[in-house]
């Protein structure tokens, strides 16, 4: 509870995540997704060092370009809750069809492919790297140039939005202007046009003896959106290890999504270099892997995703933490990109989910 006291007991370090007693290693207990009450806990074995998992609770591994999808109309679930739903999208050569969502607000993200999103705002192209907002309600639809593939959110409580920063400014991690949305292209075409809408579920076809996107301006504060994590300027500290919430891009009711972007790593010789043991109780975290070399991970590749369910401790591999003992002293770069959704709710792994499971993936911090 926020408000008590901080109580010492034992031996400890001075400072979370830095110069740790000797032989021991940091666990972080904490509530509310690192913003609320915590404990650190040093202990003479890594929590992770388990011998066997054995329930729904083990954390589980996807690869995500296993799944046998091509050109269906909505994307394929494999995690779920109350509020949210992810999913995975591949696009060969698009469909026909436009969409509206009348669900939910969606956010994909791009990990391979180029192409147009064409929306009743207006086109917005995409590139590998690109997060696209589709306000619920949008008529849109996916023009791949090439074939694509989509990690894909769906909202299903609130509106998407971006995070508060607090004491850091509105311009931290990106300034807000490099959010983009679409410029009007009205398309005056006659023929027989079909707008797919999703409402609880289901889906209603409606047929237009015109072309959906004949929209030739407007103004407000809702529409499409597209950011590219390469625009994206980290907060780091050279001398301390920064929580995942530092890193927060997205927000929306019951989750949040952050980017984990090539940045400085820590330099001080004290500090921990990789993230810290934690039990987030309060949150599901899930990790999907785009581009780079994943620092606190061994044996995943891109386009895979981790889930770590509440109750279990998850951080650094036995390997990552190998190969951070053994890099040179001195400033060095974390070239990464990934994805992070942590939910507030309970997520369940769908039966698709289930088809590209990598059995196993819980004893992966056994594996020396």
């Amino acid at each position: 509870m926020l408000g008590l006291p901080q109580w010492i007991k034992g031996r400890t370090s001075r400072q979370a995540h830095v110069a740790l007693p000797e032989g021991t290693v940091e666990e972080e207990h904490g509530r509310l997704g690192f913003f609320g009450a915590a404990s650190h806990l040093y202990r003479l074995n890594a929590p992770t060092g388990w011998t066997s998992v054995d329930g729904p609770a083990a954390h589980a591994a996807m690869d995500l370009t296993r799944l046998e999808i091509a050109d269906e109309l909505w994307p394929t679930e494999v995690l779920r809750n109350e509020d949210l739903s992810i999913g995975y999208q591949r696009y060969t050569q698009g469909r026909p069809e436009f969409l509206r969502n009348a669900d939910g607000d969606l956010l994909y993200f791009v990990h391979t492919g180029t192409g147009t999103l064409a929306t009743e705002y207006g086109p917005l192209t995409f590139r590998p790297g690109d997060y696209l907002v589709v306000p619920r309600g949008t008529t849109f639809r996916f023009e791949p140039s090439e074939p694509t593939d989509l990690l894909a959110l769906e909202s299903r409580g609130g509106e998407i939005g971006l995070p508060d920063r607090g004491l850091l400014g509105r311009h931290a991690l990106f300034d807000p202007a490099l959010v983009e949305v679409p410029e009007p292209d009205p398309v005056d075409e006659q023929g027989e046009f079909v707008i797919v809408v999703k409402r609880m579920g289901y889906d209603t076809r409606v047929t237009y003896p015109h072309h959906p996107c004949d929209v030739v301006g407007w103004k407000g504060d809702l529409a499409p959106m597209r950011l590219n994590v390469a625009d994206f300027r980290p907060i780091s500290s050279a001398r301390y290890h920064l929580p995942p919430s530092a890193h927060s891009t997205w927000v929306g009711e019951g989750f949040v999504v952050a980017t984990f972007a090539p940045r400085p790593g820590e330099e001080d010789p004290e500090a921990l270099k990789l993230p810290f043991y934690h039990r987030n109780i309060d949150y599901d975290e899930v990790i999907f892997y785009h581009q780079g070399d994943f620092m606190s991970r061994s044996g995943i590749a891109e386009g895979m995703l981790t889930f770590h369910g509440a109750g279990l401790h998850h951080g650094p591999q036995p390997k990552a933490v190998e190969r951070a003992a053994k890099a040179p002293a001195g400033p060095r770069q974390i070239q990464e990109y990934a994805v992070m959704v942590d939910t507030r709710k309970p997520l369940v792994v769908t039966d698709a989910g289930q088809k590209v499971d990598l059995i196993g993936y819980a004893m992966s911090w056994s594996e020396r």
